[in-house]
């Protein structure tokens, strides 16, 4: 039996019915980290011993007649950004290369008490600062289709790990398109709920505005899954709220109206990637959904305003790391000010300094009208312009980004371009709204990725759509060979 071939919610039920052990699932896992590891680098910390008493402890709780989660005992990864206690957390920074903090994340004390068995936490961009997870103080992780390849980022570690089979599902953190993009590159799924539909507590802060966790897994079922576990009101998170119980939800897309913009599929989109996801939406209209035109010509101007805003937030967020509070400090500095100098210096990576220095320029004293506020007028007409479409539709199909997985430092010097990476992802943290993205074909034998927008805190919809789409499609149960293993036939 080949576990790669299963999906976390298939392994699950394994365990109820007591067809596999936990602890077998866990020896499972740490045997696929230590195979594909060395030519991926997707784990900042394998956690083997701390990972098999979890598992022997969930399945203790099993044994004695606990109901537990549906992903009880069913190995996961989680991004390097969220909190776990007395466990490495670094954000791919030198500045916390040795932290470990005292606390966990909401998410994470969800999990635990859900059964949940962490194997490994996952490389990711610097503090989230990325779009190809490059920019991490412990080197890039590479694409499991193709190691020449970035696997997308800043969650690129996460949906590495589950594509190459290290782990059946993961959490990870979206601000721009964190999720989304990596899951495309990699050819997995994920979500990026509604903002404030999950607790950011213990998520360590990039873009607060924007920033959301996410799930990933190997069909968008595992996501809505794992996503059911994490979400909720959480006294501690004044902007998590509570979620309504859902609806029953006819099945398929029959009545559904999906809304396609034309702007969308124009100028910079690989036409490579273009024909998947225009073959996506007629899949979806042959199962009886109907496609709408629509227009959201704002989105040229979600780049700019994101990169002002999300800068703007980080240089704020980021000025708790000066050597006094947290982490990483200078060493031999002779004054407060130049500790203070040394630390940021040396403790930065290039891009977190690039965005350091634009966010505190934006916010400076004679250009914040010019661009900050500027910026957050764009982002209410963003959020405007989403209001008016779904007036038309139940959700939006788009590309997820503009190209598939590109090479290891092709892009690496030259920011603008990796900016523009984002420009199907980052209007929907604009408004907070929820996107999924799911696996929709292949480009020069690289996964294509679908994107899915949804109204605020109508994730069920999405999940109804992609779930039919990946009913009748198979390209959510392809995956990349491991080294050294025959092609597939």
């Amino acid at each position: 039996m080949d576990l790669r071939d299963h999906t976390a919610l298939e392994v699950g039920r394994m365990v109820r019915e007591r067809r596999i052990g936990c602890e077998e699932l866990a020896r499972h896992a740490l045997r696929a980290i230590a195979e594909t590891e060395p030519a991926l680098n997707a784990c900042v910390t394998v956690l083997e011993e701390e990972s098999l008493a979890a598992a022997r402890a969930v399945q203790a709780r099993l044994d004695a007649g606990e109901a537990l989660s549906p992903l009880a005992g069913v190995p996961m990864v989680m991004k390097d950004n969220i909190c776990t206690a007395g466990i490495p957390t670094t954000c791919g920074s030198k500045m916390l290369e040795s932290f470990r903090p005292p606390y966990n994340a909401t998410v994470y004390e969800r999990l635990l008490a859900a059964g949940a068995v962490l194997v490994a936490k996952t490389n990711l961009d610097e503090f989230a600062m990325g779009g190809s997870t490059e920019t991490s103080h412990f080197g890039a992780t590479r694409n499991p289709w193709d190691t020449a390849r970035v696997p997308g980022g800043s969650s690129g570690g996460s949906a590495a790990s589950v594509a190459a089979g290290q782990a059946f599902y993961a959490l990870g953190s979206d601000t721009g398109g964190s999720i989304r993009q990596p899951c495309a590159f990699c050819g997995v799924s994920g979500v990026k709920p509604t903002y404030g539909a999950v607790s950011r507590y213990g998520l360590i802060a990039y873009a607060s505005s924007l920033d959301q966790v996410g799930t990933i897994g190997r069909d968008i079922l595992d996501c809505a899954a794992a996503l059911r576990l994490i979400e909720g009101r959480d006294e501690r998170d004044s902007t998590s709220v509570a979620r309504p119980p859902e609806a029953e939800a006819p099945a398929g897309v029959r009545g559904l109206k999906i809304g396609v913009p034309a702007n969308y599929f124009g100028e910079g989109l690989d036409p490579a990637v273009a024909a998947p996801v225009r073959a996506a939406a007629r899949t979806f209209a042959a199962m009886g959904a109907e496609l709408v035109d629509v227009a959201l010509p704002l989105v040229e101007y979600a780049i700019p305003a994101y990169y002002v805003v999300a800068c703007a937030e980080a240089s704020s967020n980021l000025s708790r790391y000066d050597g006094v509070k947290y982490g990483f400090a200078g060493a031999g500095a002779e004054s407060l000010e130049a500790l203070y100098l040394r630390t940021r210096s040396e403790g930065f990576g290039m891009e977190v300094k690039r965005r350091i220095m634009l966010g505190a320029f934006v916010l400076s004293a004679g250009y914040f009208d010019a661009y900050y506020k500027k910026a957050m007028q764009a982002r209410e007409l963003i959020q405007q312009d989403f209001d008016r479409v779904f007036t038309q539709c139940d959700m939006i199909l788009s590309p997820n980004a503009p190209t598939t997985a590109y090479k290891i430092s092709e892009n690496i010097d030259d920011p603008l371009k990796m900016y523009l990476g984002d420009i199907y992802t980052v209007s929907v943290n604009l408004a907070g709204l929820p996107g999924v993205t799911l696996p929709c074909g292949f480009a020069g034998g690289l996964p294509v990725g679908l994107q899915l927008i949804g109204r605020a805190f109508d994730e069920a919809t999405l999940f109804r759509a992609a779930a039919a789409f990946q009913a009748e499609t198979d390209f959510h149960r392809q995956r990349p060979n491991r080294p050294g293993e025959e092609a597939r036939a």
